[in-house]
Formats: C-alpha cells, structure tokens, sequence
C-alpha cells in the first residue's frame, strides 16, 4: 500500500512491546482496509502481533438504537472474520481516551494505527489520546481514495477547486487494491502464530447492555462487508446504466444506496471506484457517479477537517453570512417548531413525505433531502436555527447521518457552502431557492408523496 495514506500523529519512539494495535473507528471492515493492512505490515516487519480495537461511547453525539444496531451488526461480521483469521479483536466500552490507554498498556501496545476522521470528536479523541500513550500513533486515510492531507492543505471553496488538485494525485492513489488471497496471507502470517481466544460478538447481547436512546427504531437492512458487496454489485448491475439521466428523480430510485455501507466504512471506496470504472455502461454514467463518490464526497471531509465550525453558520463564507443576516427579519409565512418538523405536520405534503421517508426508511432520496433543507430555512425564526433544526433530524434519523456529507449537505442548502450567490430574495437573500413547482418539474411529485403520506409513524 501507498505509504503516504498514513501519517504521524505524535512524536513517540517505537514501544518495548510485542504488540501492534490497530484502533479501528470509522473504517469498519476487513478486507480493503489500508489501516489494517498498514498496522498488520508494521508488525510483520518488527515481529510484533497484531490485535484490533474498538471502542463503542454510548454517548457519541446524536447516536441512538437505529446507528448502533446498524454499527454492531456489521462489527460482529468483523469480529467472525477476524476470528477466523487468527486476529484478537477486543471491543471497549466507554470513553476511547480513557478506556483505549489502558487496553494498549494490556496489550503491549508499542505503535498504534488508528483511522483517519475529520469530524470534530474523533480529533478531539486523538488529541486526548495522543496526551496520555507512550508509543507512536499513526493515523491511516482508509476512507478517502486521495488521503484528505494529501489532497489540500486548506478549506476548498467549492468542487471546482479541490476536482484538479484530486484529479491531479488519483493515479497515484486509485491503483489496484491487493488481491484477497495477497490480504488472507498477511494477517495469517503475523497472527496465526501468536494468536489468541478471540470471542465473536453477539450484536443483540451488546445492544441489550448499552444505555441508547430506543425512540428511534431499527430498519431492515442488512449490515456489514457481504452485504455492502452486494449492494455494490446491485447498483453496478442494475442501476449504474441509468445514473446520469435519473439519479435526481426520486420515482425512478436510480441511487446507489451505497451510502450506510460508506459511512460505516463497511466497503473501500477506492473498491467502490474500481467497481465501477470496470462496468460495462455508457461512460457519461461513470463520470457522473465518480464525481459523487470521489470530488463531492471528499470535498465534504475537507470542509469538516479543516473548518471547526462545518456544523454552524459562522462556517459558511462570509458572503453567505452576510446576505442571510440582511434578511433574518424577513416575515415566514410560516413557521414550525422542531416537534412538527419530526413528526411531518407542516402545511407541505412534499416536506411531509420526505420526512417521513426520513423517518421510516433513514433516508431522503438526494434530490428531496435539498428539498427539504432548504424549506426547514424558510420555515424558521433564523438561519441558526434552520441549520441547528436540520443537522439534528439528519443526525438522529439518517442512517447515514453524522457524516461529513451531511453537515456539508445541510450546509449547502440552508448556508450556501460550495454553492454560489444567486438573486435576491426574501428569506433566503442570495443563497438558492427551491420549491415545489421545480420538483413538480423534475419529477412526479403525487406518486412520490403517495408512497409515504398514509404511513403509520411507528415511534
């Protein structure tokens, strides 16, 4: 693998220890995992072993039953393959600075990987952490196909500038991954021989352990690599040929779904590109679909890495600040408080359904959830609210959501971010407009509401 995936994090010598740990986090898979890969090569090389961690906060910020059922499901997948390969896998409870310290010293910790995360908490665990251990710390960029560092050393104002500067670094980056059988044979050829009793997880016992809240419930989806695999295979097969034309019309559901599996790092997104360069579709589908998975999405982590306000309004620019302060008296011809926003009673069939598709099925078809961001501004007493009103739904409800892509979602549709300034008008000064006459244009809005107007909120 590329070595320049991976960087420093302190400056700690290399530890008396027999053993290398790999902390995993946002990265939660096996195969494809340049984290796991990087740690499992270290260790080979200095003839340590090779244990993986992961640390479970039941207070991580708007997480709840539906995130953590998804998450644990997926985990016990990983903890049977690791089993099966020799691989100790402990699974901590708590706070990751004050839990992960003692395990590494029970462990023997003499250099830790860990995950790259720009999200705010996770750098603040790795500022903790990094305090308090006395071995090296390396943080390796598994999640983006440019490592976020690499890409730019600064926030991009928008796709149009950070597309060359990744463009620029995807041959290095985009190469081929290593065959399955090449990863088989290094994690088999350090653990095997100092391996020892690795319990699989039982996602149901865990769940029943932990302090969650329960108001939101579970979906049925399945969880973890296999599943995100075939979910991979679906969209190419199936969808992927039809992308450029009807990825934006809901009724058509040509999305790829991928997102939970990215989010949860339960698929390589790098494996997610090869996939789909080697379909056999027009090209035109290609390109569209890369553009997502690659510019936009690691344009989102390079807003969050490098902005600290990426979920406030004083991290928009400052022409959006501005024309949104000019209008924050404007009169709302309607206004809603958060509980009618959760429950979909605004006066707007359209809103309703794709809160309640938010609600039942933890997502908003990407078309609508702009839709709906941006009449959660129109329908608030101010910008602060609509944005702190939209983050919190997503959070809490999208199976995808405490991600970059979605504060960088909401951002975009309530504060203007990566967007341009567009005419004036009241309520949303220069920051774009959307309504439901345009939806009616792009799509059929009745068959779209129909699907979720007469659903029963179960929770």
């Amino acid at each position: 693998m590329n070595d320049r995936r991976q960087f420093l994090l302190n400056d700690k010598s290399v530890g008396a220890g027999a053993s290398v740990v790999y902390w995993m986090s946002r990265d939660q898979r096996v195969w494809d995992n340049h984290a796991l890969m990087a740690a499992t090569m270290f260790a080979k090389e200095n003839e340590k072993v090779i244990n993986v961690v992961f640390c479970i906060d039941s207070f991580y910020p708007n997480a709840n039953l539906r995130s953590f059922d998804f998450l644990i499901r997926g985990l016990q997948e990983v903890s049977e393959t690791l089993a099966k390969l020799q691989i100790p896998f402990r699974l901590l409870y708590g706070h990751p600075p004050d839990t992960l310290p003692i395990c590494l010293k029970e462990l023997g910790c003499a250099t830790l990987f860990s995950d790259f995360d720009p999200l705010r908490v996770k750098q603040q665990w790795k500022v903790a952490l990094n305090k308090v251990i006395e071995c090296p710390h390396y943080e390796v960029d598994a999640h983006n196909i440019v490592p976020c560092r690499l890409a730019s050393p600064k926030e991009e104002f928008g796709a149009y500038t950070i597309r060359p500067k990744i463009n620029r670094l995807l041959p290095e980056f985009l190469d081929d991954l290593p065959p399955l059988e090449w990863q088989q044979s290094l994690f088999t050829s350090v653990s095997v021989q100092h391996a020892e009793s690795t319990s699989k997880l039982n996602a149901t016992e865990i769940l029943e352990r932990m302090n969650l809240d329960r108001s939101v419930g579970v979906l049925d989806l399945e969880s973890g690599e296999k599943a995100a695999h075939k979910a991979l295979s679906d969209f190419t097969e199936h969808r992927l040929g039809m992308y450029n034309e009807l990825r934006n019309d809901p009724e058509k559901e040509c999305q790829s779904n991928l997102s939970p599996y990215l989010h949860y790092g339960q698929l390589s997104a790098q494996r997610v590109a090869l996939e789909v360069q080697k379909a056999d579709v027009a090209s035109e589908n290609k390109a569209a679909f890369l553009e997502e998975l690659i510019v936009r999405r690691e344009l989102s982590d390079n807003y969050c890495f490098y902005n600290p306000h990426y979920d406030k309004i004083v991290g928009a620019a400052a022409w959006a600040q501005k024309t949104l302060n000019e209008h924050v008296l404007d009169e709302r011809e309607y206004l809603y408080s958060l509980p009618q926003f959760e429950q979909s009673k605004t006066h707007d069939r359209l809103w309703n359904a794709a809160q309640k598709q938010l609600l039942l099925e933890g997502k908003i078809h990407g078309y609508m959830r702009m839709y709906w961001a941006k009449k959660i501004l129109e329908w608030t007493t101010s910008t602060a609210q609509a944005l702190e009103f939209a983050i919190f739904l997503n959070d809490k409800y999208a199976l995808d959501g405490r991600d970059p892509n979605g504060y960088v979602g909401c951002q975009w549709a309530i504060c203007g971010v990566h967007d341009r300034a567009w005419g004036d008008r009241p309520v949303f000064g220069k920051i774009r407009f959307m309504n439901a006459n345009g939806c009616k244009r792009k799509f059929d809005v009745e068959a779209y509401i129909s699907k979720f107007e007469l659903s029963k909120l179960l929770f």
